[in-house]
């Protein structure tokens, strides 16, 4: 600088470049400390931000896909319970069975066993309708009215589907009541309808046609345990999934935090050397400004 010269002061320019920096940085290092962000938006770095925000998106779909899949976990737990009920019904109905067909017991011993026997069938109704879960059921009704119908949910971000099996037991108590010779149905309005076997006789030869040749009991005993089996499969699927997509979330965040969170350690450091570099930059300012005054003592 030319101490001469009051039109131009380099020193002052320079430290009002310097100074100009210094606040540019303070106030970047200001805002990642107050948002917690190295890259808040786009203006902070676009390329980062583009993909942190992919990410974000992927994070919300995958929360979002795990509420679903969670209630479609208490759709097949609702099922599962209700097989399971049944399962245990047809399991009692056998006992029944095997005394309905013992020919040593006399008419009216048999007839309390087949009101008792029906009274199963009855239970097994009860628990195919209460099946429902959120208005919504995978075995259908036992009047039939409504059907057991496969689900199919979505199971990750990208929109890929699994089927929740549908597992139809509108049919069986009928096929119970046929066992020993009678029929069950019921209404849409719940109101049902049984027709005992003809006589006590004919109620012990169905029993006992039921147990020997198999293709009654045991057919309806397996028809019940197979659709257990694919429930609790069903329910194993959407466990495994769901904390699949929990661990995948957690790992979404983990590279997301590192791609975009500021250190705060070392943010804090450097806002108190950027506050002390403007400190000393307002003042070398203030000297700069302050060198055409020389002037004026020539004049005296």
């Amino acid at each position: 600088m030319s101490v001469g010269s009051v039109n131009t002061n380099n020193a002052a320019y320079v430290a009002l470049q310097s100074l100009n920096n210094t606040s540019s940085a303070l106030q970047a290092t200001q805002k990642q400390i107050s948002t917690g962000y190295r890259v808040a938006d786009a203006t902070d770095d676009g390329g980062a931000f583009a993909v942190a925000q992919k990410v974000r998106s992927d994070v919300g779909a995958l929360t979002s896909v795990n509420q679903q899949l969670g209630t479609a976990k208490g759709l097949v737990t609702t099922a599962l319970s209700s097989l399971t009920s049944i399962s245990n019904t047809v399991t009692s109905a056998k006992a029944l069975l095997v005394k309905i067909g013992d020919q040593s017991i006399s008419a009216d011993q048999r007839d309390q066993y087949v009101t008792s026997y029906l009274s199963l069938v009855k239970s097994v109704a009860d628990s195919v309708d209460n099946s429902t879960y959120n208005g919504q059921t995978l075995l259908g009704s036992a009047s039939g009215t409504v059907a057991a119908t496969s689900k199919a949910v979505i199971n990750n971000e990208a929109g890929a589907t699994a089927t929740l099996n549908a597992e139809d037991v509108s049919q069986l108590p009928n096929q119970l009541a046929a066992l020993i010779g009678a029929t069950f149905s019921r209404s849409s309005a719940g109101v049902d309808t049984v027709t005992d076997p003809a006589s006590a006789s004919d109620a012990q030869t169905a029993a006992l046609a039921s147990l020997q040749v198999g293709a009654g009991f045991d057919t309806a005993q397996t028809g019940v345990n197979n659709q257990l089996n694919q429930a609790g499969a069903d329910s194993d699927y959407l466990d495994s999934q769901i904390t699949f997509n929990s661990n995948k979330i957690d790992s979404l965040n983990s590279g997301l935090g590192a791609l975009v969170d500021a250190d705060l350690s070392k943010e804090s450091a450097v806002l108190q050397s950027l506050q002390i570099k403007q400190q000393l930059g307002t003042q070398a300012l203030g000297i700069a400004n302050q060198s055409p005054q020389s002037l004026l003592s020539l004049f005296k």
